[in-house]
């Protein structure tokens, strides 16, 4: 019994020391294996990187499946090497890429390995630059450039100018020339066989494609054959869901969720054991004015727009924290002038020459009343006087020799003491007074001796809205020579024509100009995403308190918005912009972008990009420079200046940059985004992603250190 007490005594503390002197010694670190599954909602389509432009999922998966010669590093916010070296000329017009050692296409075996070559860049490259190829905005990239190649391995990207976001365009993924073998290049986006099995030389290969009656599944397996591969995930399933109620039926076999709803208090949807990862990539929403409508050329205009446009409140109905105030997201914008100020944006619109209707009608009686306080006619200003009444008018000579005087064409009749008496008939004919404002003229031969408006009536109760009009006139000129008053035209209420006291309740008019054109403009936006028919609305009610009339307009197809996007057919567009990896803000806002509207649909560009035909000499001059071999210095300083152009021109008003969400399982570990410039880049860091854990002895430490640490806790 002592013995076998000994023994249990000796194995159980051997057991616990070896436990503790193995945690120890050991660190926790990924281990390879596991399959992650990630829901997300939409549909899929054929995968091919020169056709993903519209469908973000499939962009999702090409990202993991296909790899260019470059790619964006979302830690460093640089494009980087990825399957190839790059060496740049000195003047930046020679970009030669070198392919790196051991590539090879997801099709390889151990008998039939296929390597990557340079053919395969070449036929890439050389394929977007045929005039056939399907996709014209990508082909807009690679615009004057020479595609060489030099031996199996290099090839030449010759410039006709310097442009310094070239390398961005190499992080498109490599495609392998023998998959597209007598595919003829005007139809390579019908060509399926490659869409729906593809071949690429990404860290993850295509597996298979189950369809079922709940989701679409795509499984992707590590790409072995890639002996250098540093992924620990052994499988990423994709599962498409049509919406996020089906999504959530199998949220329970789910690892992660793509782009996460929120619910109606604006927090984001997340499941039990699910964190939520919240990012922002650079893009931002804006309202676009379109500077071809004669209306909004006017700077006034657009700039009481901008500081009477609150964007906290729209920013809170998106739901999005980061409010933009300019297009160039890498700035510091703290110093932003041009805040909601309410008081400055009336200001701004009276610059432009828009008035409120109480301001012009004010404005005219006041005129009025300044014209009849001078000279020898003394009328009531409002008279009631039913057709076929007569308004009698009195006067004094001023000199004795006065003679041949007439009113309105009539001649006066002397009273023989020094004055003179009239009647203007209301039937009719010479002289007559007919319905609304009269000038009545008195004139000396051919000489206007004076002159007097008087407004007649038939209506008892438009007279005496009239009358107590004219009493509202008197007051407010008694107010401008008090000290103790101020009254203002928006004290008053046009109603029916006529003034009166405005009351808590009243809502401010619509603006005018002198001419009697309503200030009403038309704003389009788009049904999708539904979060911008809001700020529509939003914007709607804002600017009615500007006294701007703004109706919406949210065509019932994306494709009809899309046709109304190219013709230009707005006043004010609701939409959002994203620069990608570079920044680059060429493609918005320099005038080469604008539309040209020849009024025929087949010369709409689709590479149009610059929403507001905005055109600036000094604006399209410092785009260019960015684009050009520059310091940071230089680069810095250009784009302070582009920011300070576009807050003085102000052809657009930045509102916020969008907030995202993705949720995770938290066994899912090593998940960092950095700082993506697209939803697909959160698979750039892919390979720091594991389910899996193992420990390992830290460096120096084995089971063979066991005995030297044991004998140190005795010493």
């Amino acid at each position: 019994m002592l013995l076998l007490l000994f023994l249990i005594a000796f194995f159980g503390s051997t057991f616990v020391l070896a436990r503790r002197f193995y945690h120890e010694h050991t660190i926790l670190v990924p281990k390879a294996g596991g399959t992650y599954i990630e829901g997300a909602i939409g549909s899929f389509r054929p995968l091919n990187p020169w056709f993903i432009v519209e469908n973000d999922v499939n962009r999702d998966m090409v990202s993991l499946i296909f790899s260019g010669l470059l790619r964006y590093n979302p830690h460093t916010k640089n494009v980087e090497e990825d399957l190839a070296t790059l060496t740049v000329s000195s003047d930046r017009k020679v970009y030669t890429v070198t392919l790196k050692d051991n590539l090879f296409w997801h099709d390889s075996s151990e008998e039939d390995p296929h390597p990557v070559t340079s053919d395969d860049v070449l036929f890439t490259f050389k394929t977007i630059q045929d005039p056939a190829f399907p996709n014209t905005l990508l082909q807009r990239n690679f615009r004057g450039v020479t595609v060489e190649q030099v031996d199996e391995k290099t090839v030449q990207f010759r410039l006709e100018e310097p442009y310094y976001f070239f390398p961005s365009n190499l992080t498109l993924g490599l495609l392998p020339r023998r998959s597209f073998a007598g595919v003829p290049i005007a139809r390579l986006v019908e060509a399926l066989s490659f869409g729906f099995q593809p071949v690429g030389t990404g860290p993850y290969r295509f597996k298979s494609l189950v369809q079922t009656d709940l989701s679409t599944e795509i499984t992707l397996e590590r790409f072995a054959f890639q002996k250098t591969s540093t992924h620990h995930l052994e499988q990423i399933v994709f599962r498409i869901f049509p919406n996020f109620p089906s999504l959530l039926s199998d949220v329970g076999n789910l690892d992660g969720i793509r782009l996460v709803p929120r619910r109606e208090d604006g927090e984001f949807v997340s499941p039990n054991r699910f964190d939520v990862l919240t990012y922002s990539l650079p893009q931002y929403t804006a309202l676009f004015f379109n500077l071809d409508r004669e209306v909004l050329r006017d700077p006034h205009l657009r700039l009481g727009l901008q500081l009477g446009t609150d964007k906290t409140e729209i920013a809170e109905l998106a739901h999005s924290p980061l409010i933009v105030d300019t297009p160039f997201l890498e700035l510091d914008t703290s110093d932003w002038r041009y805040q909601f100020d309410a008081d400055a944006a009336q200001g701004a619109l009276f610059d432009s020459e828009w008035y409120f209707p109480e301001k012009l009608r004010l404005q005219r009686l006041l005129e009025q009343r300044e014209a009849n306080s001078v000279g020898v006619l003394q009328v009531s200003p409002v008279v009631l006087l039913e057709t076929g009444a007569v308004l009698t008018v009195t006067g004094a000579y001023l000199h004795e020799k006065d003679t041949e005087l007439t009113l309105n064409g009539l001649a006066v009749t002397s009273l023989g003491t020094g004055s003179w008496i009239v009647g203007l008939p209301t039937h009719g004919g010479t002289g007559s007074i007919t319905l609304g404002t009269n000038l009545l003229r008195l004139r000396q031969g051919e000489s206007i001796v004076d002159s007097f408006y008087v407004w007649r009536t038939t209506d008892t109760r438009a007279y005496r809205r009239a009358s107590t009009e004219q009493q509202l006139i008197t007051e407010f000129l008694e107010a401008r020579t008090s000290t103790g008053m101020h009254m203002t035209a928006l004290d008053f209420f046009l109603e029916d024509g006529f003034l009166r006291r405005r009351d808590k309740g009243d809502a401010l008019g619509t603006r005018m100009n002198k001419q009697g054109e309503v200030l009403r403009l038309t704003l389009l936006t788009s049904s999708s995403p539904a979060v911008y028919q809001e700020i529509a609305t939003v914007v709607q009610t804002q600017w009615k308190a500007l006294g701007v009339y703004l109706d919406v307009d949210v065509p019932e197809t994306q494709k009809e918005f899309e046709e109304r996007l190219l013709a230009r057919d707005y006043d004010v567009v609701l939409f959002g912009q994203s620069l990608l990896d570079n920044l680059d803000t060429y493609p918005y806002w320099h005038s080469s972008a604008a539309q040209r509207l020849t009024g025929n649909r087949s010369d709409l560009r689709l590479d149009a990009y610059n929403l507001s035909q905005y055109t600036s000499f000094e604006v399209d001059a410092l785009l260019e420079l960015i684009r050009s071999p520059t310091t940071t210095q230089e680069r810095e300083e250009a784009l302070r200046e582009l920011r300070d152009a576009l807050r003085k021109d102000v052809p657009a008003i930045f509102l916020y940059s969008p907030e995202y969400a993705y949720a995770y399982r938290r066994d899912v570990k090593g998940i960092d985004f950095g700082t993506p410039a697209l939803h697909s880049d959160r698979f750039l860091t892919v390979s720091q992603w594991f389910l899996k854990q193992e420990h390992i002895f830290r460096s120096g430490s084995s089971w063979w250190s066991f005995f030297p640490w044991l004998f140190s806790l005795f010493s």
